[in-house]
């Protein structure tokens, strides 16, 4: 069965986003550990699991960025524009996006199906609702937070729709010298 990873850039607060979707507290630049720990990371999955509220954004993001083959991100937005997406979504029926399809059925049942096919692991990006159903619904087998050096005050969490309170064991820490620490973990069986 293949796993469903969750990466996550996050404050030291535990906020993925300002009040208003602001990522403008993100660590930046070139620490090479870190993009070779990313790296890595995505080349362990053939699936991308993201919300629909943020689907616009990351396909436009990616794709602007392969308009510019002398940019430092353009192997990596190679990977996302060309790896298979799928967008949880209550209101979209069909995909606009490249390479994306729609999954509109229980979000337990859609995230099953997709765990029992051949492949490689899936990795999920977010956005914070439907990363916090993932959750709420004990459906993540890795996290992999990625905690910058920056601390908000307010904003979006990923927490929000837990009922009970869900442990989860430490694998591994690591700091970067941009000031990001990934820690990763695993549910508690």
């Amino acid at each position: 069965m293949r796993k469903l990873k969750l990466q996550m850039q996050m404050t030291v607060d535990g906020f993925v986003a300002g009040p208003n979707g602001e990522l403008d507290w993100m660590t930046f630049g070139s620490d090479d550990a870190l993009s070779k720990r990313i790296n890595e990371l995505t080349d362990t999955s053939d699936t991308i699991l993201l919300g629909r509220k943020m689907t616009d954004g990351f396909v436009d993001y990616w794709t602007s960025v392969l308009e510019n083959p002398d940019s430092p991100e353009y192997s990596f937005a190679k990977k996302m524009v060309n790896t298979p997406k799928v967008v949880f979504s209550k209101t979209v029926k069909e995909s606009k996006w490249a390479n994306t399809t729609v999954a509109n059925g229980d979000i337990v049942e859609e995230v099953e199906n997709l765990k029992n096919k051949d492949g490689k692991d899936i990795l999920v990006y977010g956005g914070a609702s439907f990363v916090g159903s993932l959750i709420k619904n004990n459906l993540i087998d890795e996290y992999h937070f990625f905690v910058n050096p920056a601390v908000i005050g307010k904003g979006m969490t990923i927490f929000g729709e837990i009922e009970k309170t869900q442990k989860l064991k430490l694998v591994s820490s690591t700091s970067f010298e941009c000031g990001e620490t990934e820690l990763f973990y695993e549910p508690q069986k």
